[in-house]
């Protein structure tokens, strides 16, 4: 087995040193250890750079996460099996364990634990089913802040699985996933209409699941993540934009018209509601500019066969930034 390590970088040289060099210690990968960058302005790629053993591969503008990641996987062509681990999340222990879970020939991702610095593991991130109509109402309207413990949160973000045990999984986080390549290539890489960011890993999930392959959840395999380090960057109105934009895309893709119309409805109310509330917290009228256009976005995926990219429609509103950032 040869392995090969991609690492997606935007923005992040206060904690790619201490990834990477754990990288080294844990996962040995002898079919190389590459850093995308996506267009950093930081030093990032400097940083990468400067650790022996490895490649950056620096990109002048920004693709967005799943784009980066297939460059990763066609640059590492010698590569059996990727891990595809996020820039703030830092190994604790050998992947090995991730890797005995791809001898079987059907498996086609392996994922590790997702934990905070005292060994705590992240709840509700870690690993996840896939989410469902209702879910995702809910998440739109608010519902699951206010009553996180409710049976349809509960179910979709796995907090009646215990987390210390393996499993099979669905949906485990695209921070810490060990990644079989001829199943990559078979279900055509990452899904690069998802971006810059959110849902290109739930949509992978999906279609391998659907294709057949198992996912398996293998706890003893271990790193502590930061979590949030590259989307610290958003502003309020990317998040929105981004967030919606990419839900409603997977929503078209994968749910049935009843189950996306519910969807668009609750995205649309949802962004009304947020956006008014943070006008007038702010004084300001992005974030009510920023949920028009969700609300268009909503508005159209009921009926558009193609979902409009996030960030469309963006040009000629004043203080929404259109720079797409991972």
């Amino acid at each position: 087995m040869r392995l090969g390590v991609v690492i997606v970088s935007y923005e992040s040289a206060a904690v790619l040193r201490s990834c990477l060099e754990a990288c080294l210690r844990f996962a040995r990968p002898d079919a190389g250890l590459l850093v995308v960058d996506n267009a950093s302005t930081d030093g990032s790629a400097a940083v990468a750079g400067s650790v022996p053993g490895v490649t950056v591969l620096h990109n002048s503008a920004n693709p967005g996460f799943a784009a980066a990641a297939n460059q990763g996987f066609r640059v590492l062509e010698s590569a059996d099996f990727i891990l595809l681990l996020n820039p703030d999340a830092v190994l604790q222990s050998d992947i090995e364990p991730l890797a005995r879970c791809l001898d079987d020939p059907l498996t086609a991702i392996a994922a590790g634990a997702l934990c905070q610095p005292a060994g705590v593991p992240q709840a509700g991130f870690t690993l996840r089913r896939f989410p469902t109509p209702a879910a995702l109402a809910f998440e739109n309207m608010g519902l699951n802040r206010i009553w996180p413990r409710n049976p349809i949160n509960r179910r979709w973000r796995c907090l009646d699985v215990d987390l210390t045990k393996a499993c099979d999984a669905e949906q485990p986080a695209g921070a810490f996933l060990l990644i079989r390549r001829k199943a990559w290539a078979r279900l055509g890489g990452f899904d690069e209409g998802f971006r810059p960011v959110w849902f290109e890993d739930v949509d992978f999930c999906f279609r391998a699941r659907k294709s057949g392959y198992r996912i398996r959840y293998q706890p003893v395999a271990l790193a502590v993540h930061k979590g949030g380090d590259s989307i610290r960057t958003l502003d309020w109105c990317r998040r929105q934009l981004y967030w919606y934009g990419n839900l409603l895309r997977f929503a078209s893709l994968h749910f049935r018209p009843p189950g996306l119309l519910l969807v668009a409805v609750t995205v649309g109310i949802g962004a009304a509601v947020r956006g008014l509330w943070e006008t007038l917290r702010r004084g300001s009228p992005d974030p009510l500019l920023a949920a028009g256009v969700v609300l268009r976005l909503a508005a159209a995926a009921p009926w558009a066969s193609v979902r409009p990219m996030p960030g469309e429609g963006l040009a000629g509103h004043p203080g929404v930034a259109t720079t797409e950032r991972g």
